[in-house]
């Protein structure tokens, strides 16, 4: 990685503030191979560093997995109300460039969440043009009629207050009311508008993949670090 300076490293990371950073550093608390370095404006590469005798927390980057809770919104503002960022290390939100979410899921939908601070990450995912799968457990108010596999499938669904129709999405019925829908773009309430043009109302929502990442024996409301891409 390209060396940079200690103070830039401290508030870049969301340790402190470069100006805080100024006093950790006069106090010994950072250090490069077991020794106190008192200069903030020594450069070293971030995965040398030591802050109270700690590696520095994702030197490369952050890459992580969210089991996602119902009741918490993928917003940053907190008069929203509970966000996915109180699940999350609060020193990820103090990182620059900050985690941020790959896409969203409502409020009381649950699953498999993205967080980076890769930004090339959630373009690229999120990209209608890469047609990543991603894959819902649904359930709805009403018996699942098989007619509507071949609708879904059709790719010539159109929800309301749009013209361009959905891109073909592969339905799988599990049980009278409860489905697997995979879609391969993620439209505004897409899920919950596609159900509803069946006049049929979703009562529970949950992301069970994304692309090929699932979330395993990941509890609710945990998250795990995944490898970085090409690492």
């Amino acid at each position: 990685m390209q060396p940079r300076r200690l103070d830039q490293i401290l508030a870049n990371y969301g340790y402190c503030s470069r100006s805080e950073a100024k006093v950790w550093i006069r106090h010994g608390r950072i250090t490069v191979d077991g020794k106190a370095i008192e200069a903030a404006e020594k450069k070293f590469s971030p995965e040398l560093v030591c802050i109270d005798g700690e590696p520095v927390d994702c030197p490369n980057g952050v890459l992580a997995l969210l089991n996602k809770p119902a009741g918490y919104v993928c917003s940053h503002d907190a008069g929203e109300g509970p966000t996915i960022y109180d699940l999350l290390p609060p020193r990820w939100r103090k990182r620059n460039p900050a985690v941020t979410s790959v896409g969203r899921l409502d409020k009381d939908t649950t699953g498999v969440l993205l967080v980076t601070d890769f930004g090339e990450l959630v373009q690229r995912w999120t990209s209608p043009k890469h047609k990543l799968p991603k894959v819902y457990d649904v359930t709805v108010n009403g018996d699942i009629l098989t007619p509507l596999v071949e609708v879904f499938a059709s790719g010539t669904l159109t929800l309301e207050g749009e013209e361009k129709p959905c891109l073909p999405a592969r339905l799988e019925i599990v049980s009278a009311r409860q489905a697997k829908l995979e879609l391969t773009e993620g439209r505004y309430h897409q899920v919950k508008r596609m159900f509803a043009s069946a006049g049929l109302e979703v009562t529970r929502l949950h992301r069970s993949r994304f692309g090929d990442i699932e979330l395993q024996d990941l509890p609710e409301g945990q998250w795990r670090l995944l490898p970085l891409p090409n690492s």
